[in-house]
């Protein structure tokens, strides 16, 4: 594949204001990977930056390069990268720590202070023609995966990573509050990881016909949940009250995941967490997962083709940023660089 000296991108210069420009072609240091960008989701995240210009802590101040769900093939490499390497699919790991500090040499790489995370202020992310990465986080996908299936082993490492932080196991009943992507994508990771049965709860009811689809069970977020009818609870939507009324539905001994970004505080019943011995655990990002995920999605037992449901060129980057706005029957929206 030849590689052109300019790398058009999508850059987010301020709140609302998004430019496609011809930056320079990156190339590969030593021990990373230059990849011709394949596929590139669109995340709650990047919708979060586009139209409020931070989450939390990050803020713009300089423009930034969106997109942080990639793969593409890998069309040069650097200096001590196998060559052979050249023409492999590759799912991007977005993350990459600085492998000295305390939480990294303990193996908590995805609490890294000075992680260098695609599309997180000040660095730049994927949505772009040409990215490099360090090798070690380009992950080749399966035989006959596609771009757009293997840049879905982001979110889907999400779902990983909540299985592994809640135990989830063999007869476990899981409930999942939100059945946007991640929601939809946790619950096939949980039901892959032996749960007996997993409910979504969503106030979309265009989410829960998806839900059902998958072969899952599915109520409005507004009906009556039973109490002690619940071993693992993903809290997905960010919301508040669906974290209340999850917490309420764990059985004794319950495993509660604080997945979804949304509110600043959340409601605690302490009685209930006495009572019962509840666990609650939160999550940030993934750590060991892009593997698993792309072996469940290789295999089929994370289905991500109900979730894509919009396709966008770069040039329309902007309109794939304000999908949910326009169309309420969506989930994902992939750019195809």
């Amino acid at each position: 594949m030849s590689i052109a000296s300019l790398n058009p991108s999508a850059v987010l210069r301020d709140t609302g204001v998004v430019t496609i420009e011809d930056r320079p072609t990156p190339q590969p240091a030593p021990g990373e990977v230059l990849v011709a960008v394949g596929a590139v989701g669109i995340c709650g995240s990047d919708v979060h930056y586009y139209e409020h210009g931070r989450i939390g802590d990050f803020v713009l101040r300089a423009p930034m390069v969106m997109g942080h769900e990639s793969a593409g093939e890998v069309v040069a490499v650097g200096d001590g990268v196998d060559p052979s390497r050249a023409g492999q699919l590759v799912a991007l790991e977005p993350g990459v720590p600085c492998k000295s500090c305390v939480q990294c040499l303990a193996g908590r790489y995805n609490l890294c202070p000075d992680m260098q995370f695609f599309a997180t202020p000040p660095v730049d992310g994927s949505m772009a023609e040409y990215v490099t990465l360090d090798a070690a986080f380009a992950h080749p996908a399966p035989q006959g995966m596609t771009a757009e299936q293997a840049a879905m082993a982001e979110p889907v490492s999400v779902g990983v990573w909540a299985s592994k932080k809640a135990g989830v196991t063999v007869g476990d009943r899981v409930l999942i509050t939100g059945a946007g992507p991640v929601g939809l994508f946790a619950a096939q990771v949980a039901r892959a990881y032996g749960a007996s049965s997993v409910t979504l709860t969503d106030l979309s009811d265009y989410r829960l016909s998806v839900a059902k689809e998958l072969g899952f069970a599915a109520q409005r977020a507004d009906a009556p949940l039973g109490e002690n009818a619940f071993d693992v609870f993903f809290e997905c939507s960010g919301a508040a009250p669906a974290f209340k009324v999850g917490m309420r539905a764990l059985d004794r001994n319950g495993r509660a995941v604080v997945v979804g970004m949304g509110s600043d505080e959340l409601p605690l019943e302490v009685f209930a967490i006495q009572g019962k011995e509840l666990t609650i655990q939160g999550v940030f990002r993934y750590r060991n997962c892009y593997p698993a995920a792309l072996e469940l999605i290789g295999r089929g037992a994370v289905n991500v083709a109900p979730v894509l449901t919009h396709r966008f060129a770069l040039s329309e980057a902007e309109d794939a940023l304000t999908l949910a706005r326009r169309e309420k029957n969506s989930l994902k929206a992939v750019v195809v660089p």
